[in-house]
């Protein structure tokens, strides 16, 4: 268990959740901009929530399949350090966003089989980190976000050429298996740090960077 592990907090909601978060020592916070999810957040709400988040902890958006006006409406209302790209953004898209905005770019990629592995390779030239997450079961409503975790030894032992983050299903129970098994020195989580869905728990966020740290 290594100290240095990162950890995204992602789906945060109120002020007291970006406090919790930072006062486990969280390096990134993450705010959705997804109408469907339980964790989405207006603009107002996010401009809140950026303004109490301390200095040193990237905010991060994340969006799915957002076109260019609902991203020049966001990153003008909002301030931001970093774009997740959830959806089905081409790595073309990837680069056209990260162009037009100026802004780092995560490209989260979903993994169910060795047959999604090929992808990581398409958005490594593009992307400046990657969000190696589990692909939502088919007719899910939510492109991630669905506590679901996939099966890790599939990327076990994998370098690939940019920073990456893994997410999927990560809990305070399950976290430190995972990094053991992935060699994963960043992590994502959300669904894992709440009481109920969209309702962040500050006992679970500590709980969780504990286990992650070890």
């Amino acid at each position: 268990m290594s100290h240095n592990i990162r950890i995204k907090m992602c789906g945060l909601k109120t002020p007291e959740d970006v406090a919790a978060a930072a006062a486990v020592g969280a390096q990134y916070v993450g705010f959705v901009f997804f109408a469907r999810s339980p964790r989405n957040v207006s603009h107002a709400a996010a401009v809140s929530l950026a303004l109490a988040t301390p200095d040193g902890i990237a905010k991060v958006a994340l969006t799915v399949d957002a076109d260019d006006a609902a991203l020049d409406a966001l990153t003008a209302a909002v301030p931001l350090d970093m774009l997740q790209l959830h959806g089905g953004e081409t790595p073309a898209r990837v680069a056209e966003i990260k162009a037009r905005y100026g802004l780092p770019v995560m490209k989260a990629i979903g993994i169910a089989d060795t047959g999604d592995l090929a992808q990581i390779d398409h958005y490594s030239g593009v992307a400046d980190q990657l969000l190696i997450d589990a692909k939502p079961p088919k007719g899910a409503a939510l492109p991630g976000g669905n506590a679901l975790a996939f099966d890790w030894s599939l990327i076990a032992g994998r370098r690939w050429t940019l920073p990456w983050m893994l997410a999927g299903g990560l809990t305070p129970g399950n976290v430190a298996e995972a990094v053991e098994r992935t060699g994963a020195v960043q992590l994502d989580v959300s669904s894992g740090i709440e009481g109920a869905p969209g309702v962040k728990d500050a006992g679970l966020m500590r709980d969780f960077v504990a286990a992650a740290r070890g």
